[in-house]
């Protein structure tokens, strides 16, 4: 079966100041890295526009009227000292939305093998009712409440190798025993969470914190002891990846100093996992990744990887 690629043209939509990494230009860098031939056979299609009330599956009401309210007819509306909207953040944000629960629709119906959303800002530092981090809406969040409703999934395993930590997810599902956060990132770093001791409600929180320049070796190593097992026995029914690649050597906002190879390491360990519980499904959403030539890089083994190469 194909691999489904999510995109759209409003992902270039969101505007932010000179300077600010996370910039239009990431999207172009994945464009052009999937560009190449060995991905022709990438099943494409242009992310659906969701209503902003679809938020609402992990957002409260009122949180999503005062982002939908903040969206700004020019300019930029600050909403904390690196998280800003622009005029066209909100169709930005609604398309993100709407293709991850897309390829969630995809893959739960058997459409196709995996998807890969290609979409910004990044989601996974918003929390229930707080927008920070450049992220506004907490995309991946609201793709495993969409599968649970639309599909009665019952263990939902959302998984992240962002270099931040995702400190929305973690607060979103906190006391879920239905859905399990895991997560490997870089501490000390932004946003300050993501100690072993996060554990959630019901042991469902599983962090494993990774120090400066540990590199590829201590990151596989972290990634087999501590959140593969916990995965295998918490036997998803379906796997969500935040896929975020700013621990690439070549990030400038972190330094775990990461290989692309890594990255498509963990993406086939993660297939594994689906492959073994969940019937091979795994919806992966892109997060961070600011060096343009590390995150082109890594979304090409990414992509590689599941794609079954």
């Amino acid at each position: 079966m194909s691999t489904l690629y999510v995109t759209h043209p409003s992902a270039l939509e969101h505007a932010v100041p000179t300077g600010h990494p996370e910039r239009p230009a990431r999207m172009q860098a994945v464009e052009r890295a999937l560009e190449d031939e060995r991905f022709a056979a990438l099943v494409r299609c242009h992310a659906p526009r969701a209503e902003a009330s679809v938020a609402e599956l992990v957002h409260p009401a009122a949180f999503v009227e005062t982002i939908v309210a903040a969206s700004p007819d020019e300019g930029f509306f600050q909403i904390d000292g690196d998280t800003l909207m622009s005029p066209g953040s909100l169709n930005t944000c609604l398309h993100a939305i709407g293709g991850s629960n897309h390829a969630v629709d995809a893959v739960m119906k058997g459409e196709c093998a995996n998807a890969f959303v290609a979409m910004r800002p990044p989601g996974h530092h918003a929390e229930r009712d707080r927008a920070m981090g450049f992220c506004l809406f907490n995309h991946a969040a609201i793709a495993v409440r969409h599968a649970q409703k639309a599909f009665g999934a019952t263990r939902v395993a959302l998984v992240d190798f962002d270099v931040h930590h995702g400190n929305g997810s973690q607060d979103i599902f906190w006391s879920d025993k239905s859905v399990m956060y895991a997560s490997t990132h870089q501490m000390p770093l932004f946003p300050g969470s993501g100690a072993t001791g996060e554990r959630g409600d019901h042991d469902t929180i599983v962090n494993a914190p990774l120090k400066a320049f540990d590199g590829s070796e201590i990151f596989r190593e972290a990634f087999e002891a501590r959140i593969l097992p916990r995965l295998d026995a918490f036997a998803p029914d379906l796997v969500v990846i935040s896929a975020g690649f700013d621990a690439h050597k070549l990030d400038p906002l972190a330094n775990i100093q990461l290989e692309e190879a890594d990255f498509g390491w963990a993406t086939r360990r993660l297939m594994e996992v689906a492959d073994r519980h969940a019937g091979g499904r795994v919806v992966s959403i892109l997060e961070g990744g600011y060096s343009l030539d590390g995150l082109a890089r890594s979304v090409a083994a990414h992509v590689d990887a599941l794609m079954g190469r």
